[in-house]
């Protein structure tokens, strides 16, 4: 008898092509130095404003930016990278700081020929993002921190792995197994999910924060602390009814907000 061989996974993975597709992107690769590729999603070519979206930790970037990218990709020349480890992006560089994936995320704009864009990063990427900015200010003209605790410190973490109940903060933010992902899912949104298991500094010029009131990873206390750190040039929006992912749970909300930001709208 034949093995039943549906997967979700692979079905979702079409779709979401599909959609990619659709909104003009393509996959591609670049060669940023000879160490180091990295894999993106972008135009072919575009006159719109560039806007790079950067994933954090867990499922594909696409699948973290899908909603995003068919909204924003009217009006934007949507960019998705991979950071590096993920997708396909890969280094023989022995760093492994969220400063050598700013810059290597900064050296594939450089390689478009793309000298000034806005950046938009949720959790991991969030913190990507934050370090583009701090670095080059003369090319980075809008950043937006979703879900992104820049101004976390040792204790938030121990805290951290209290909530999930591990030891090791991989084994939530690198889940492998169904167990290990339901928890990093039960964390990252705050409508519960049903799944079966198989399937800092005023350099910057604006700052928009944008975070889910129930967030469990960073609790909301870290983002109303990071928009203080910032001073007054950030703002804090805070999403009802939605935890660590925002950009999913309440996409329309979410777009709207980043869209005003990125427009110079109240």
């Amino acid at each position: 008898m034949a093995a039943f061989c549906l997967s979700f996974v692979s079905i979702y993975g079409s779709f979401l092509r599909r959609c990619l597709a659709a909104a003009g992107l393509s996959s591609q690769s670049v060669d940023i130095d000879s160490a180091t590729t990295i894999s993106f999603w972008g135009p072919a070519a575009s006159t719109k404003p560039p806007l790079v979206l950067i994933h954090g930790f867990g499922p594909h970037g696409v699948w973290q930016w899908r909603p995003q990218i068919s909204f924003f990709s009217r009006q934007f020349s949507v960019y998705v990278p991979d950071l590096l480890f993920f997708g396909g992006s890969s280094t023989e560089s022995a760093d492994r700081s969220e400063i050598f994936q700013a810059a290597s995320v900064a050296k594939l704009m450089e390689k478009l020929g793309i000298s000034r864009y806005s950046v938009v990063g949720t959790s991991y990427g969030g913190l990507v993002a934050y370090r583009m900015a701090a670095m080059w200010p003369e090319r980075v003209e809008k950043v937006v921190i979703a879900s992104s605790a820049a101004n976390m410190r040792r204790r938030d973490h121990v805290e951290l792995l209290k909530r999930a109940k591990l030891e090791k903060v991989e084994d939530l933010l690198l889940p492998s197994s169904a167990s290990q992902l339901r928890k990093l899912f039960g964390l990252s949104v705050f409508r519960r999910l049903l799944m079966p298991d198989f399937i800092l500094n005023d350099f910057i010029d604006k700052v928009l924060i944008v975070w889910g009131e129930h967030d469990k990873i960073f609790l909301l206390e870290k983002a109303v602390e990071l928009e203080k750190l910032l001073g007054e040039n950030a703002r804090l929006q805070v999403i009802k009814n939605t935890s660590h992912v925002p950009q999913l749970e309440d996409s329309g909300q979410f777009n709207n907000i980043v869209n005003n930001f990125l427009h110079g709208l109240s």
